[in-house]
């Protein structure tokens, strides 16, 4: 069973850069047919999903909210995931969460819909 799970600083000023990684245990992350998710939940609001990559082809996907800002890539230790977040905003304040899809489809649509869960970091952007 696979085991995510989230780590990088967690106070941040507007405007500052933040980097998040997401190492996975109990699989590979090499099986095709996996996705990697970012999803983040704000004070008072639902879960959003932010951005994915695709096991298969690379491909990535990001919310509006993220677009140009963020960016998820694979790690090249093995099993390790990024999300590098720039231009840091006080709306971007949230518990993080890496996640993992089965299906491409469910990752190009940024769904909330996912198989396997890290217990989330919390990010906060402050002055």
């Amino acid at each position: 069973q696979v085991q995510l799970q989230e780590s990088g600083p967690g106070l941040v000023k507007p405007s500052q850069t933040l980097s998040l990684t997401c190492t996975v245990s109990g699989g590979s992350i090499t099986t095709s047919y996996y996705a990697w998710t970012w999803i983040r939940q704000a004070p008072g609001k639902e879960r959003e999903g932010i951005s994915c990559i695709s096991e298969n082809d690379q491909s990535t996907y990001y919310a509006d909210s993220v677009k140009g800002r963020f960016s998820i890539s694979r790690g090249s230790v093995k099993n390790t995931v990024y999300l590098q977040m720039n231009s840091l905003k006080p709306e971007d304040t949230a518990v993080y969460f890496c996640a993992t899809h089965i299906s491409d489809y469910l990752c190009s649509q940024l769904s909330k819909d996912v198989s396997a869960w890290g217990q989330g970091t919390q990010v906060t952007v402050s002055s």
